[in-house]
């Protein structure tokens, strides 16, 4: 009986281990296969992506330069010499600029995205700082004002152009 019990053991012990390496061998295999699969679907999602994510950047960055008060103020002149017309006008503008680019959030980052709005906010701030003024008494007053404060300091939208750039080159 106890020969029989060793000839069972003898042939039993091996069939598990091999059994047990085997297992460990497909499971491993088939771990593999799952994270290449992976990797494949996130490259082409990446691949389809890019192209549009890319295309937000540069609508963003577009955004960011029509925002400029030197390139707002030469593109939108006063309608007349109402100071409060034309900073309503300007504020008009930088809103209806981003609403148009409203939807690009989705392909930036919370980070970059939250910085365009903070140079949005700044630039809209400027403006109406510049029109609290007392001693500005017409659009073109305040115009002035304006670019002559943009020579001493850089744009608000600089900031999120810098951002966006850094973030672009660290896609590649």
């Amino acid at each position: 009986m106890e020969e029989q019990l060793l000839n069972l053991l003898m042939y039993t012990v091996p069939s598990i281990i091999t059994g047990a390496i085997a297992y460990l061998f497909f499971r491993e295999h088939m771990q593999n296969e799952e994270e290449r699969r992976k990797f494949d679907i996130v490259k082409t999602l990446n691949k389809e992506s890019l192209p549009v994510r890319l295309q937000a950047y540069e609508r963003i960055t577009l955004f960011l330069e029509r925002i400029s008060p030197n390139k707002l103020l030469l593109r939108v002149a006063p309608l007349s010499s109402d100071k409060q017309a034309y900073e309503d006008l300007l504020i008009k503008n930088i809103e209806q600029e981003f609403e148009h680019n409203l939807s690009q959030q989705i392909y930036l980052s919370n980070d970059c995205w939250t910085i365009v709005n903070a140079s949005k906010s700044a630039t809209i701030q400027l403006i109406r700082k510049a029109g609290m003024s007392e001693k500005i008494d017409s659009a073109n007053k305040l115009r002035e004002t304006i670019l002559s404060e943009m020579i001493d300091k850089p744009a608000p939208s600089n900031a999120g152009l810098h951002y966006i750039k850094k973030e672009v080159g660290e896609m590649w």
